[in-house]
């Protein structure tokens, strides 16, 4: 399962930027296209998140649909996996979203001072 690789360093990342202060939501875009399961992302949060300032965070993913551009005709093609025909019959396509893995934005627990 390479999404426990990817998690823990979504983990560090996340703990690295928020430097020692409790994060309270993780916001992730993975794109359709990118053979990560966001359901074993969930799982995996969860656990890697334990014993550290992400422990308990909302995880939001936003999953960002396959879509590319055919080379031939100009025209938008939605892909359901990393290859697709255009309309126009041609298979040359530029895949142009879908293939996303980001840390979108993460909240942190305001301090009061």
């Amino acid at each position: 399962m390479h999404e426990l690789g990817i998690t823990q360093n979504i983990v560090a990342i996340v703990a690295e930027h928020a430097k020692g202060t409790k994060v309270q939501r993780v916001t992730l875009e993975i794109g359709k296209l990118t053979a990560i399961m966001p359901d074993a992302i969930r799982f995996c949060f969860d656990v890697c998140c334990q014993g550290t300032i992400i422990e308990g965070a909302e995880l939001e993913i936003i999953e960002i649909p396959g879509l590319a551009i055919c080379r031939r005709c100009g025209g938008e093609v939605p892909l359901e996996q990393p290859f697709g025909i255009c309309g126009c019959g041609s298979a040359d396509l530029k895949i142009i979203a879908g293939e996303e893995l980001k840390i979108k934005e993460m909240e942190i627990e305001e301090l009061c001072v």
